[in-house]
């Protein structure tokens, strides 16, 4: 799984227990091949007629590195492989794959939860790991937005909401991208402008967060809290997080607010980045409390993770990335992140020690800081 050559050191580095600070339940129940299909596609869209999605990067990894795992042959056909699946259950094919990842700890979005997926307890009792809770911000939003009697009762119940919620996280997460997009006044929002605002949700509340007033309360709310527990905020942007338009989950985007919040000392995580992981890298290089992960575009590029993964290690201090698999859905993509990111800083490493710009021990601290050490120190482990 790892490139030739490598010091026994770094070798063991690499493939030492990671901590998975951003990712999702799986589903517990046994899939369908079109429902299967739907969750390898980020986009959610069947592939078109006569085609299938396992001729994507994803499909033709999880043919050669889960296959194995569920006892079969590397490149098991895609009907072999969903066969093999069906044959040992939701449960089983979980337990193997969750377990293969080498986890020590997940941390986990808890937004999309529901009856068909993972709570956080079992992602850990499945993985054979510890597990905590990311509390997403807009979740608590959309449960407040549904109780409340008026603006006034709402602004009241999100702090109260959001506290409560935190006590027990691990870190808080913002989708903002994906509702208004991040390119908003990264000032904090009046009164006044909140409260009316408010109103004009509480009109149709079962609806998505679509007020950039609201989103920019709801973020500086969530900020205080952030920097009262200790706790580091995720913003999702990039790939997963364009529902909005992937040019307003740009990194840069957010360049104002994290200005605005570098005083209050609170960590910022950008998770994946991709396609603008450049961006995300210079971000963590000019400020001191951001941090960033290439999270589900590890996956999601397969083979072509090395490259992806090279552009966060340009810029970004070695100190400030995270490891996290951005696993939604598919147990197999919780594997299939841990495999590519152990194989593509593998090679960056190689590369780094060929060149004699690295030590030996070098190489093996990277890798420990990068998988496990930096989660470990920022999420207070």
């Amino acid at each position: 799984m790892l490139p030739v050559d490598l010091p026994d050191t770094v070798r063991d580095a690499l493939l030492a227990p990671l901590v998975d600070h951003a990712c999702h339940g799986v589903r517990r129940d046994d899939l369908t091949r079109g429902r299967f299909e739907l969750l390898l596609n980020e986009g959610g869209s069947p592939a078109p007629p006569g085609t299938t999605h396992f001729d994507t990067p994803l499909g033709a990894a999880v043919r050669r590195w889960c296959a194995p795992v569920l006892g079969l042959e590397p490149r098991a056909p895609a009907a072999v492989y969903l066969s093999r699946r069906a044959d040992l259950g939701a449960a089983e094919v979980n337990r193997l794959l969750l377990r293969a990842a080498g986890v020590s700890a997940f941390l986990v979005d808890t937004g999309t939860e529901g009856a068909d997926l993972l709570t956080a307890a079992e992602m850990g009792a499945g993985g054979g790991a510890g597990a905590d809770e990311i509390v997403r911000i807009e979740q608590i939003e959309q449960d407040v937005a549904e109780m409340a009697g008026g603006g006034v009762e709402y602004l009241d119940s999100l702090g109260e909401e959001l506290s409560a919620r935190a006590v027990r996280a691990a870190g808080l997460k913002t989708v903002v991208a994906g509702r208004v997009g991040l390119d908003l006044d990264p000032a904090r929002p009046s009164r006044g402008a909140v409260l009316a605002a408010a109103n004009r949700r509480l009109a149709d509340p079962k609806q998505p967060l679509a007020e950039p007033a609201l989103a920019r309360h709801l973020l500086w709310a969530a900020a205080d809290v952030a920097r009262e527990r200790g706790l580091p905020l995720q913003v999702q942007t990039g790939l997963a997080a364009c529902e909005a338009g992937l040019h307003l989950a740009r990194p840069a985007l957010l360049t104002g607010f994290i200005r605005a919040l570098q005083p209050a000392g609170v960590p910022v995580v950008l998770l994946t980045g991709y396609p603008y992981q450049r961006e995300a890298a210079q971000l963590a290089h000019a400020f001191p409390h951001v941090y960033v992960d290439i999270g589900l575009a590890l996956a999601h590029t397969a083979a072509g993770s090395p490259r992806v993964l090279a552009e966060l290690l340009e810029l970004a201090p070695f100190h400030k990335q995270l490891y996290g698999s951005g696993c939604r859905g598919l147990a197999e993509t919780c594997l299939l992140g841990a495999v590519y990111f152990r194989r593509a800083l593998g090679q960056a490493l190689k590369e780094r020690l060929d060149a004699g710009e690295w030590t030996t021990a070098d190489a093996a601290r990277v890798a420990h800081m990068i998988g496990a050490g930096n989660a470990r120190r920022v999420y207070r482990l």
